[in-house]
Formats: C-alpha cells, structure tokens, sequence
C-alpha cells in the first residue's frame, strides 16, 4: 500500500471511529480525493469497510444482522423498480403528508419527484432519508430509535410514537416477498411493526414491488393483500388478493 493510500484509510478510519458512518460524499470531502478514489480505498480493504446504501461503515457493524443487506440489494431488478415507482406518482399531490418506507425500491420514487413539490415526508431509513434531504421544498420527518445496518434503518417506540401524532395522506410501503394468500412479507421484524403503523395511519397505502417478489414469503409478516388500496408492479396496477 503506498504512503498515500495509507494515509487516506487512517483517516478514513479515524473519521469512522468518530461517526460510526460516512456518506461516500463526506468522505471524499475529508479525504480531499474524488467519489472513486474514496470507493477505490474502501473495496480495497474489506477487512476494514463496507458500503451501505451509499455509506461507508466499519466492516463489523454492516455484517452484524441478517444476510440480507441493502448495499447487495441496491442493483437488483433496478430497471423493474423505477417502472414500478413511475406509476406511483399518480398518487402523490402537493401539500400532501407522505410515508416512504426502507428498502431499495423507495428512493426511485424520491428520484421521480419534482424538486419544487412540497411535502412532509417520513422515513425511517438512511438510504431513503438521504434523497428526501435534496429535495428543497420537503419538510422531512425522521423516525429514530435503534439502528439496524443491514437495512439500514431504525427502529423503537420513539419512532411508533411519532407516526401515532401524524395523519399520513399516502404511505408508500415495500416488500421483500408477496403471497396472495399469505400477504406481505419482510426481511426484518423490527419494520413490520413500523409498516403497521403507518398503514393504520394512513389515508391511502400503497404497496410498490417489483414481480420478481411474488410468490415469495420472508419471515417478517405485516399486512395481508387486501389492506392495500393498490399493489403496484412495473406492469402497473396489479391484483395479488387471494
């Protein structure tokens, strides 16, 4: 390794040792190096990091919960996602109070937005809530508790207590697997109450999949089909009940 590089993972060490975890762009700012430099270093030494959504974590903290993770997730089926999110946007107005929840479908929607929309936004996830941040006319609400790496998102009753003072006009929900009989499915339990939450305190909830999920159950049940208002895949709106 030469001197430069080795200069660079010190400090990119030091910095992680300060804040547990560093959106590749701040990196590149503290190291004073381009985006690819940073991502460079970081594949080089996997002993010592890991990408997440976007971010840079110390290598045990992103490998400590299930073997699902949203940085080997992102890429997958990424076409069929952003299909599925455009005919979302038929369901989002002004002015409106919206829920987007985790995963790697979610932030193509934020994509599609406006950039002069204005709206109040809650998230849970760091991937999701990092989107909304660029958006200069969204009010963003952030649901904390505890954090989970492998999906990048938090948990706890604070966050619960927050969704129980909102009234939510739209919430946008994902899945990791869809049954027509057994419902929605996730990877995590600790989202399954959070998704709960919000489509019981929801006006109209949307769940947005992409079809290589159907048919698919995860361990983590949250709602059966028929709760949903609509069920869309990238072939539009889609009738999954039982």
């Amino acid at each position: 390794m030469n001197s430069r590089k080795g200069q660079r993972i010190a400090m990119l060490s030091e910095a992680l040792s300060q804040h547990r975890s560093l959106h590749i762009r701040q990196a590149a700012a503290i190291l004073g190096v381009s985006e690819m430099t940073v991502r460079r270093d970081v594949s080089a030494c996997p002993e010592q990091f890991s990408f997440l959504g976007g971010h840079i974590l110390p290598f045990i903290a992103a490998d400590a919960e299930s073997p699902y993770e949203i940085s080997k997730a992102a890429d997958s089926h990424a076409s069929a996602k952003r299909e599925v999110c455009a005919q979302a946007l038929k369901y989002i107005r002004p002015d409106q109070t919206i829920f987007f929840d985790c995963g790697t479908t979610l932030p193509y929607l934020i994509d599609l937005l406006p950039d002069d929309i204005l709206m109040t936004a809650v998230c849970y996830s760091l991937n999701v809530a990092e989107r909304l941040a660029r958006k200069p006319n969204v009010r963003l609400v952030m649901l904390g508790g505890l954090y989970h790496p492998a999906s990048a998102s938090f948990s706890g009753s604070s966050g619960l207590e927050t969704l129980d003072a909102l009234v939510i006009d739209v919430a946008f929900l994902s899945a990791a697997g869809v049954d027509g009989r057994r419902g929605a499915t996730c990877a995590h339990f600790h989202e399954a109450d959070i998704k709960r939450k919000a489509m019981s305190q929801a006006q109209t909830s949307v769940l947005l999949i992409d079809k290589s999920k159907i048919g698919k159950l995860k361990p983590a049940f949250f709602s059966d089909m028929q709760s949903f208002d609509a069920v869309l895949t990238e072939d539009g709106l889609t009738d999954l009940s039982a």
